[in-house]
């Protein structure tokens, strides 16, 4: 573990008064009109959140967010960014060190993108058969070998280059490793254990 280790503290001085740390976090976000749309966190403090989202909320609207790790988050919209959108942290003091003390594990773990981390139930699907699309619309017949709510190791013999974006049945996700027999596939959002349990069953 590096020497730098990132450390957090809640201070007295409320906005601004907390340390902001890039972690890669997935989550889902409901707007006042109740719509909800997947987010993915891009740096976080016990009083504020950067996410990166297609559909961002206006400023001054309410928000709140479901974030892996976190947990369930609200606040307000305070700025639009150009890939998303910045909301505070509506929380009490025990709350916010409990974030601060999340956010320090976070940030010192480098194991969010290893697709073999146990964070997450692993799903056997019923069916483990199925097809992985590029982005150029090629698609291939890969076997499911390893299932997540976050991601999914596949059996398939084409190797795409790490980072392509790519479908596995109706899940998109991108290439995050290779292995001797395929690659591992990161979600680009939290999957809820139903709708996977529904996309990859018995047809």
């Amino acid at each position: 573990m590096s020497s730098a280790a990132v450390q957090i503290a809640p201070t007295r001085s409320e906005r601004r008064g907390f340390q902001r740390v890039r972690v890669k976090i997935y989550g889902r976000f409901m707007l006042e009109d109740r719509s909800e749309y997947p987010c993915q966190v891009i740096d976080m403090s016990p009083g504020d959140v950067a996410l990166r989202a297609e559909r961002p909320g206006e400023p001054g609207e309410r928000v709140i967010a479901y974030l892996d790790h976190i947990g369930r988050i609200e606040g307000v919209v305070t700025r639009l960014t150009e890939d998303g959108f910045a909301m505070t942290v509506i929380a009490s003091e025990r709350k916010r060190e409990k974030l601060a003390a999340q956010l320090t594990w976070l940030a010192n773990k480098h194991e969010l993108d290893l697709p073999e981390d146990r964070r997450h139930q692993r799903i056997a699907p019923r069916n483990p058969i199925t097809v992985l699309q590029l982005g150029d619309g090629r698609q291939y017949q890969c076997r499911i070998v390893d299932l997540s709510l976050s991601g999914a190791a596949v059996e398939i013999n084409v190797r795409p280059a790490l980072g392509v974006q790519v479908t596995l049945g109706a899940m998109r996700g991108q290439v995050v490793r290779h292995f001797q027999d395929g690659i591992a596939i990161e979600f680009a959002a939290l999957q809820q254990e139903e709708t996977l349990d529904a996309a990859f069953s018995d047809r």
